[in-house]
């Protein structure tokens, strides 16, 4: 189980150093998102089939059905993302897409037969209060952004189901394999009608960006093998945490006290889950 919590959390903390790579690239150019997003797929196909070649894997998944469930899904959700940016604030857009433990929590008890603990709603529900928080939502109006936003969280919830049930029956480089291998098509084909061509600089920060990324998705993937889905979905949050301190540290993003508190809450809630609580039941019966 610890294990799973450490891949998870590192996952999250290659996801948002990735951010930052991606902001080198993008801030102040025209460089587009997607070539980002790109260049993390396709590096990520590119480094787990030479890896596949030399190990001499083999490229067929035992359960087809469950891993293109997985890379459609995610795709899914990826496209929605990105609709919701085009249509709407990037605050909206992430706070609606990070909704999905919400729908996670619905979802574990049909569609992967996991037990949600009571208490497990009161810190979800702590940890989505710390997630208003630290990205401070502004609605004043509901819009198609919106919308796309909430499908992306709700879409992205399922796209995490997949892979918990996916995991049991194929490898991580499997899964890895054929979600950056598609992910790079669809990216493709979004990509040419803004396509431009990078410096060197550029290039270089772009290809960081993919590698962290493309490591992100690795320990992602292999820690949903020991965490349920969840759990993982709250351990997830911790991005945010991380976000936040490469922000202030690197950019130097605002340092508010809203932001702080919403932090403390999130890990709050990020311990409560993953720790037992019997822990702290028998402390209290003691006084």
């Amino acid at each position: 189980m610890k294990k799973g919590y450490i891949l998870l959390i590192s996952a999250e903390f290659f996801f948002a150093a990735a951010t930052v790579f991606a902001k080198f690239a993008t801030t102040n150019t025209d460089i587009p998102a997607l070539e980002a997003t790109f260049m993390r797929f396709f590096l990520g196909f590119i480094i787990t089939w030479m890896g596949m070649r030399h190990e001499q894997l083999s490229f067929k998944p035992n359960n087809v059905k469950l891993v293109g469930a997985r890379v459609f899904f995610n795709t899914i959700a990826v496209i929605l993302f990105f609709l919701s940016v085009k249509y709407t604030t990037i605050t909206n857009a992430n706070m609606l897409n990070m909704t999905y433990p919400v729908f996670m929590l619905f979802l574990a008890p049909w569609l992967l037969k996991e037990k949600v603990a009571g208490k497990q709603y009161l810190f979800l529900l702590i940890a989505m209060i710390g997630i208003a928080l630290v990205v401070h939502p502004d609605f004043h109006a509901i819009n198609i952004g919106d919308l796309y936003g909430l499908l992306s969280g709700a879409t992205g919830a399922v796209a995490i189901a997949s892979l918990r049930i996916a995991r049991k029956y194929d490898s991580t480089h499997i899964i890895i394999f054929y979600l950056m291998g598609i992910g790079a098509l669809i990216n493709a084909i979004l990509l040419i009608p803004s396509f431009v061509m990078p410096t060197w600089w550029q290039f270089l920060w772009l290809s960081v960006s993919g590698l962290l990324g493309y490591v992100g998705q690795v320990f992602l993937t292999a820690g949903y093998r020991y965490v349920d889905a969840t759990k993982g979905s709250m351990l997830s949050s911790s991005r945010i945490i991380f976000a936040f301190f490469l922000g202030v540290l690197i950019f130097s993003e605002p340092f508010a006290w809203p932001i702080i508190t919403g932090i403390v809450l999130i890990v709050f809630a990020i311990i409560g889950v993953t720790r037992p609580s019997a822990i702290f039941i028998k402390q209290l019966s003691r006084k």
